[in-house]
């Protein structure tokens, strides 16, 4: 038995056709991103210094975007738990690594991860630039660097300083704070800015390396005492707080940022997009200030630039790293 299609229905299928491939190869390559919600996973818990800067410009990143940007905490690990999330979710757009400079960091000291921080990553753009900021509980004695150090030198091993966790730019810079004074002190990991923040505080642990967001509040309060910046440029937030190479240690320079990665295979025009939002909103007055105001800058730039403050990253830290004996099982 033969089948037999009149003309125009034979006509009508084809342009059909012709109509839905355009579409299809716009789901395919991501043309047409986004078309429903995005996850944003910031691998800390609510509260700490990635939280707020995620907070800041989430709203604007829906606007534009025209979808949803759900914020998902997945603290843990120094934010190793949350980028595993990310790193093994499919290439889409729609699960995003809103990370700091941890992501950098964790390679040069844990001997294990899940993920491969150079590969399964593609960069799309930096948020954000901050110092870390050394903070105290306001019943600790010392009250400036110097005081810190004596203290140090006197009662070896006797002082703890807290950080976000193992890995994160504030655990770090107590490591390398350590190395260029020949102190010894004792790291207490926490799990995000904002427990950490806590119980320094309540006096639990005197002394805190956090990035400004997180603390900022608590210093300007008077519920904590600011000793030293981690960069080699005051922040403009705290403009009376120093640097710590003008408290007098040498060649300290720990440097925090904020960015957006996505998994690898990602499509370009995915990239593309959420780059050009993140360009058109720290550009932005209003969240510039609202940035300020924590003491971080709007960055911006192109996925390219982030991938080679990567690359750069990853050779540097694995350095100190191994000069300070900093590994973590």
């Amino acid at each position: 038995m033969k089948l037999f299609f009149a003309p125009w229905l034979h006509a009508g299928l084809l342009a059909l056709a012709a109509l839905s491939s355009p579409f299809a190869a716009q789901a395919q390559n991501g043309s047409d991103y986004p078309t429903k919600p995005i996850r944003l996973i910031v691998p800390y818990p609510p509260g700490g210094g990635t939280d707020v800067i995620a907070r800041i410009v989430q709203e604007r990143f829906q606007t534009l975007l025209g979808q949803p940007v759900l914020i998902d905490n997945r603290g843990g690990a120094a934010g190793s738990i949350g980028t595993e999330v990310v790193a093994k979710s499919a290439p889409d757009g729609y699960t995003v690594l809103f990370t700091l400079s941890s992501h950098t960091i964790n390679p040069a000291i844990y001997a294990k991860l899940s993920f491969d921080t150079a590969k399964d990553f593609a960069p799309v753009g930096m948020v954000a630039s901050l110092p870390q900021i050394l903070v105290a509980n306001t019943q600790f004695a010392p009250n400036t660097v110097a005081e810190l150090i004596a203290l140090a030198k006197a009662k070896p091993d006797s002082i703890a300083f807290a950080s976000v966790g193992n890995g994160s730019p504030g655990h770090l810079a107590g490591e390398l704070l350590k190395l260029r004074t020949g102190t010894h002190m004792t790291h207490i990991p926490y799990r995000g800015g904002g427990p950490a923040v806590t119980d320094v505080m309540g006096g639990q642990v005197p002394l805190l390396w956090v990035s400004i967001p997180a603390a900022a509040q608590f210093v300007k309060a008077g519920k904590l005492k600011a000793l030293a910046v981690s960069t080699t440029k005051r922040s403009a937030a705290f403009p009376d707080v120093p640097t710590m190479q003008e408290a007098g240690v040498p060649d300290f320079d720990v440097d925090s940022w904020y960015a957006v990665f996505v998994p690898a295979k990602t499509p370009q025009p995915a990239i593309d997009k959420l780059n050009r939002v993140i360009n058109t909103v720290v550009k932005e007055p209003d969240i510039r200030d609202k940035l300020l105001a924590q003491g971080s800058e709007g960055v911006g730039g192109t996925p390219e630039q982030l991938g080679k403050v990567v690359t750069t990253e990853l050779v540097r830290w694995q350095k100190l790293a191994k000069e300070a004996s900093i590994k973590v099982d």
